[in-house]
């Protein structure tokens, strides 16, 4: 396939999976953005920044390189560029990254907590709990943020010895979850997911403000029960 053809779908692509958004309910105004990666071409396609969902067409799609060099497009790529762009460096499984401030998310975010596994719907995908980085810190925010954003989250996943495809997606400290997948629509689902299990674990805390996580044995039964080589779940 040619490069010209493979851009052209990864537009495609992109630009349906930002519109799914705000159909999912994970965004208000222009809360958010959806990248993917092509590691044989080293680049990368983004949601331009600051541009109104109900106005996006995948020929509005950035292209930058890995470094972060605009190669195709007429408009700035979205601020979070740069975090993107440190996941996709340190998480080489992954091939799209998704940052929302989906309202649930954010709580948990804002409160500095990890979002716990409280129930099989939340082990069905995260391998334990979603977790919150640490704070960045007044230099890390005064500095390269974005890209700092992007080094707190692997700091997290590496200090914790996370796999990142068995929890994919965190959030950020007083700032919103990042999710990602091994292709878009899996990206974007992992944010529907997040910010279901966020609102469950909210109203978990409600019904029981002492609650605990879901024993070790049942987080594993589901969630291997859907991945991993002996997975039985759906269809093959």
């Amino acid at each position: 396939m040619s490069k010209t053809k493979v851009l052209r779908e990864m537009k495609e692509r992109v630009c349906q999976a930002n519109l799914a958004l705000p159909q999912g309910g994970l965004v208000k105004l222009t809360w958010g953005n959806v990248s993917e990666v092509n590691r044989d071409l080293q680049v990368v396609v983004i949601k331009p920044s600051g541009v109104a969902y109900e106005q996006l067409q995948p020929d509005q799609m950035v292209v930058t390189d890995l470094a972060g060099q605009v190669l195709e497009g007429d408009l700035k790529p979205s601020s979070d560029l740069a975090t993107h762009l440190v996941l996709y460096r340190q998480f080489s499984a992954i091939t799209a990254v998704v940052h929302t401030h989906s309202k649930h998310g954010v709580m948990w975010a804002q409160g500095g907590r990890d979002i716990p596994p409280y129930g099989t719907t939340h082990a069905d995908t995260f391998y334990g709990a979603v977790p919150c980085t640490r704070p960045l810190t007044q230099s890390e925010i005064t500095g390269d943020y974005e890209t700092e954003t992007g080094q707190v989250i692997v700091e997290t996943f590496r200090e914790r010895q996370l796999d990142p495809l068995a929890v994919p997606g965190v959030i950020v400290e007083g700032h919103g979850p990042f999710v990602w997948g091994r292709s878009v629509a899996e990206a974007v689902e992992h944010g529907i997911i997040l910010e279901e299990v966020a609102e469950m674990a909210i109203g978990t805390e409600r019904v029981t403000p002492r609650a605990t996580p879901i024993s070790a044995g049942l987080l594993a039964k589901h969630y291997w029960r859907k991945h991993g080589e002996n997975a039985y779940y759906g269809q093959n």
